[in-house]
């Protein structure tokens, strides 16, 4: 690697690498395969889905620029102390999550992999509030705006289901359970994510399939008879979970989870509302789990217009300030110019121009590099 930095004059961008290993060179098709189609179905953005600018083959390594974006709203979260987002921005970012989502269902698309890193602010400004609750300052995200990315797992109807989908704790319990899945898995995770939006925690906070499924009973109730007994899983006895509630994973599942209800910090309307979506999202059967088309009339939407719910800008702002900068080898920036020649990109040593930040939250052999221009 080399000390050069390169400038991308009047263009922000993100530019994710995927390394030259064969199964990720698949999955890294599958993902164009996926943005062009969604490209295709909405050409000026309107669904709130990344734009994909453009891709191509690196020495073997895919790369595929995006439009620039701003933090995630996990990244906000955790910068934030993990202070929760004010009722009003999770009602926002609630919408547009499933008229986004909703979108794909209607095009016979399942993300698959819904979860706050992958829910990204277009602009992430934020300004300091002190908050007499917490008697502490706390940031409030100026613009709620969000698009939906990283549609690596996203999977076409008529394609081949993995058995197992979904980072864990937003995983569906018809995934835990192998029996199949479809687009309602992707309303689960919904469900999960507007919670850890609401309260600044992981609904189920675990890593374990069995202790996933306790929490799950501990919070909404017994899972169904019928899944019980038609899961080919060797985690129930005669349909009833077997867990051992004496044992010190039982003790942490009782002392740490609780009915959904009593998660709810107000008993006013809109609190109730929330909940009630919650609840629904988080039914067991996918067959009864509420659709997004049922989900964007629900009464907790009732306060947001249509216009506002989904206002977007047309380019993100980016990261700002506190990326760490590293360096691209000469070869790819003459790659990147040849490509992108009409963006008059030209190398500039030594001037923070480029910056490159690793999301820790993927795989080592799949980076995903931000291209922050300032």
């Amino acid at each position: 690697m080399t000390s050069e930095k390169i400038l991308f004059r009047d263009r922000v961008m993100a530019l994710k690498i995927i390394k030259n290993v064969e199964k990720y060179r698949e999955a890294a098709k599958l993902e164009i395969n996926a943005l062009e189609k969604i490209a295709e179905k909405d050409p000026e953005g309107r669904n709130l889905c990344v734009k994909m600018l453009d891709w191509f083959d690196y020495r073997g390594h895919m790369c595929l620029a995006f439009e620039m974006l701003g933090l995630s709203v996990f990244d906000f979260l955790k910068d934030n102390n993990y202070q929760p987002y004010p009722l009003e921005a999770v009602r926002h970012i609630a919408y547009q999550m499933c008229y986004s989502v909703k979108f794909l269902h209607d095009n016979k698309l399942t993300h698959t992999d819904l979860k706050p890193e992958n829910i990204l602010f277009v602009d992430s400004d934020f300004e300091i509030m002190y908050s007499s609750k917490k008697k502490r300052d706390v940031r409030r995200i100026k613009r709620t705006d969000v698009k939906l990315i990283d549609f690596g797992s996203a999977t076409f109807d008529h394609e081949h289901h993995s058995t197992i989908v979904s980072t864990r704790h937003y995983r569906a319990p018809e995934v835990i359970l192998e029996l199949g899945w479809a687009q309602p898995c992707d309303v689960w995770s919904i469900g999960c994510i507007v919670f850890e939006l609401y309260l600044g925690i992981t609904l189920f906070q675990t890593h374990d399939n069995r202790e996933h499924l306790a929490m799950m009973e501990r919070i909404l109730g017994p899972i169904p008879y019928r899944m019980a007994r038609k899961t080919k899983t060797k985690y129930f006895y005669h349909g009833k979970l077997d867990w051992d509630e004496k044992s010190s994973a039982g003790r942490y599942v009782r002392e740490n989870c609780k009915p959904l209800h009593r998660y709810q910090t107000s008993d006013d309307e809109d609190h109730r509302n929330l909940f009630d979506l919650v609840s629904r999202m988080l039914e067991y059967e996918p067959g009864t789990r509420i659709s997004l088309a049922e989900a964007l009339r629900h009464p907790f939407f009732d306060k947001i217009s249509h216009i506002a719910a989904v206002g977007r800008f047309p380019c993100g702002r980016g990261r700002g300030p506190g990326a760490q900068p590293l360096s691209l080898p000469v070869s790819l920036l003459a790659t990147l110019a040849a490509r992108w020649s009409c963006w008059q990109v030209e190398p500039v040593l030594m001037v923070n121009k480029l910056v490159l930040t690793f999301n820790s939250t993927l795989d080592a052999v799949v980076p995903l590099w931000d291209v922050c221009v300032y």
